[in-house]
């Protein structure tokens, strides 16, 4: 299996050279999306003759960095595509297994609450909160059974790939992934993988960083996404 293992990027000038490194431990062909940054990233970049870098002009958002590695996926011809954060939260030494899973399912997620790791380890509360909440609506909507709604460690089938339409290019991007791959009728498996916290603190931009504006906007972009997929949700359903 030829695979791809992308890694969005803004401003990631901390971790970008040791995830890097890492990655590189697990991983043949590695791209990373720069999505706009004005840090030292790009500079770091050049260091790394073997990873591939595409790069917004502007900073677009972590969807549109994912739609970019979706795209360069389909069009290099890759039998399959894993996705990680490049903030530290993510173990590369576990991508192999993630894409290893691929043989039995169409997504491979990771799910930071399956399995307790360390349980020193805790969320910070209002971005689990949130999580649990939104998880709840794709499993009450979609008659999933998630544990992490937002879990950025993933493995998708290239075909997959080519049947989504995505438009959001905000945190909200994983949302119109869960609609559309029931709409397609893909197969979604979940595998523990550690929660790690680095830092407390995430900018989700604007408006976004206040935690009730950021939920009504998950729910409005769940809403539309399915609306435009026209699925007959399942019962209980208060997306």
């Amino acid at each position: 299996m030829r695979l791809l293992t992308a890694i969005p990027v803004h401003n990631e000038e901390k971790y970008l050279e040791d995830v890097l490194r890492e990655v590189a431990r697990y991983a043949e062909n590695i791209l990373v999306v720069d999505d706009g940054s004005t840090d030292q990233t790009p500079e770091l970049l050049r260091r790394f003759a073997a990873v591939k870098v595409l790069r917004h002009p502007r900073n677009l958002g972590y969807g549109a960095g994912l739609r970019t590695a979706f795209q360069e996926t389909i069009e290099g011809g890759y039998d399959a595509l894993v996705t990680l954060d490049c903030d530290g939260q993510h173990e590369p030494a576990r991508i192999p297994a993630l894409a290893r899973r691929l043989g039995e399912a169409d997504i491979v997620s990771g799910s930071r609450y399956l399995q307790v790791f360390d349980p020193n380890q805790r969320p910070p509360e209002e971005r689990r909160r949130i999580n649990l909440e939104v998880t709840r609506w794709l499993n009450e909507c979609l008659g999933l059974n998630l544990t992490d709604a937002f879990c950025g460690f993933k493995a998708y089938r290239s075909s997959a790939l080519e049947v989504f339409d995505i438009t959001d290019n905000g945190y909200a991007m994983p949302l119109q992934v869960w609609v559309q791959a029931v709409q397609h009728g893909l197969s979604i498996v979940e595998v523990p993988v550690p929660l790690i916290y680095l830092e407390e603190e995430r900018a989700f931009g604007g408006s976004l960083d206040d935690s009730s504006f950021r939920l009504k906007h998950y729910r409005q972009v769940l809403q539309e996404a399915l609306g435009r997929a026209g699925l007959e949700v399942a019962g209980g359903c208060r997306g």
